[in-house]
């Protein structure tokens, strides 16, 4: 499956799709991008005069690309399914913020498997700025129903 494909099937849409590409995809891996835009709606409160992206908007940005994307290609691997009709849900989060994500800046999240079965998928996840600084880490689950 296409990284363009994988993207287009994700049940999110702007504002709220943080997935700008799928650079690399295997069995056992994924790595993805997304750039903050400065214009982005939860920039305008959160800090005043000082803007930073949200901890939870950082979670959600690794959990589409390291949890719902690698997901959808998992399930495309293993048999001939409807993407369309997948339905998603985010179980656990365990993530540490290292280093804030100013606006405008690009991130690159990295997620290894840790197990798939059941149709739980479980995940190691890093994201990194562009000069390679670890800004997250920490493990995502969640259950991916065809």
């Amino acid at each position: 499956m296409k990284s363009s494909k994988i993207i287009s099937k994700l049940p999110y849409q702007e504002p709220f799709l943080y997935v700008k590409s799928i650079d690399e995809v295997s069995e056992d891996s994924i790595k993805g991008s997304y750039t903050f835009k400065a214009s982005s709606w939860f920039y305008k409160g959160h800090f005043k005069n000082n803007p930073i992206t949200p901890g939870v908007i950082l979670t959600e940005c690794a959990a589409q690309i390291g949890l719902a994307s690698f997901g959808f290609y998992l399930l495309s691997q293993q048999r001939d399914i409807d993407l369309e009709q997948v339905k998603l849900a985010m179980t656990s989060t365990n993530v540490e913020f290292l280093k804030p994500v100013l606006p405008g800046d690009k991130v690159v999240v990295e997620a290894e498997k840790i197990y798939f079965r059941f149709n739980k998928l479980k995940v190691s996840v890093k994201m990194f700025d562009v000069s390679g600084n670890l800004v997250l880490r920490g493990e995502l689950a969640g259950v991916i129903l065809p």
